[in-house]
């Protein structure tokens, strides 16, 4: 039988995964879902930045180095725009431009935000499913102490600096989750969910907090399997071990671990946290330790070849006969 994996994946940690499931498996055997609760709306665009960062890795034309936004990207619309005082502090390339030139205006048209982004996956060449958590806006805000602030203000504007109290996600309670992945979460054929190493505050929550998902995750016969974002202590990316900081949450795997607690069955954490390992089953999940740090092709590859084979090992484990 052929097994599909269900990938969920924020911007930049999500994104490197989601290549290397993505070389691994050929189309049809992967949904990769994307986070839209860092949406938003900028200088007349409609903004999906997570989306856009996953689909231009998958493509092969993204900003390896920077981890969002487009390779030999220029800035001549932003200059221009600096002269005429207008906002720039949230930089769009112009090519990127035109990526969200094309969203506003299908989705102005009447298009589903899933509609529109395969339109511009069929364009660039994306062969994997890609989907949108919702076609329905959910705004992640965050809780500060200069007040409470939309995603993108806090973590490009303001650059992560205010302290985190906590997050809300407007318009969750409303928003439908793409019927995909709920069709994906109750499908006989789901091989496994993937939780890529995203943050699990901000790229994670809002995916799972959409009516019905987390429920589905719980009902699906396919294990649950996430890939911790934190080594040694650290995010790779992005403001994950400040916010747990801020949190009073251990900078640890073992956090986020416990934070997914039940909802997972399986987690990936990275050699450094070897230690955690024990701590982590206690909690009643299987742990694999691995390299999880994915400088280059290569690594995103053989993480992605690993959290497969762990995730057929527990399939197998749990479909094998009682003994007596």
């Amino acid at each position: 039988m052929k097994r599909e994996i269900l990938a969920l994946s924020g911007g930049v940690g999500g994104a490197k995964l989601a290549l290397g499931l993505a070389d691994e498996l050929r189309p049809g055997e992967l949904t990769i879902v994307a986070n839209t609760g860092d949406d938003f709306e900028h200088l007349g665009l409609s903004i999906s930045p997570d989306l856009d960062t996953v689909m231009y890795t998958l493509a092969g034309i993204g900003n390896a180095e920077q981890g969002w936004g487009l390779a030999g990207e220029s800035w001549a619309t932003m200059d221009a725009l600096g002269r005429y005082g207008a906002e720039t502090w949230f930089r769009l390339g112009d090519r990127d431009i035109a990526t969200h030139l094309v969203r506003s205006q299908r989705l102005r048209a009447g298009e589903s935000l899933s509609q529109v982004t395969r339109r511009l996956c069929r364009a660039l060449g994306v062969a994997h499913t890609l989907l949108p958590m919702s076609d329905d806006p959910v705004r992640t805000m965050v809780q500060t102490e200069a007040g409470e602030l939309p995603f993108q203000d806090y973590f490009v504007r303001r650059r992560c600096e205010p302290r985190v109290a906590g997050f809300r996600f407007d318009g969750i309670d409303v928003a439908r989750p793409h019927p995909q992945l709920l069709e994906s979460l109750r499908s006989p054929t789901l091989g496994a969910t993937v939780i890529c190493p995203s943050n699990p505050f901000v790229s994670v929550a809002p995916m799972l907090r959409l009516p019905g998902v987390e429920a589905a995750l719980r009902a699906s016969a396919a294990p649950v399997i996430a890939v911790s974002p934190i080594i040694a202590g650290a995010a790779v990316k992005g403001p994950a071990a400040k916010m747990m900081q801020e949190l009073n949450l251990p900078q640890t795997a073992e956090a986020v671990a416990a934070h997914y607690g039940e909802l997972i069955d399986g987690f990936v954490i990275d050699d450094a946290d070897v230690a955690q390992a024990p701590a982590i089953r206690a909690l009643g999940i299987k742990v694999l330790v691995v390299p999880t740090l994915m400088r280059n092709r290569q690594d995103k590859v053989g993480l992605a070849r690993r959290v497969l084979a762990f995730a057929r090992a527990l399939r197998e484990e749990e479909e094998a006969p009682c003994m007596p």
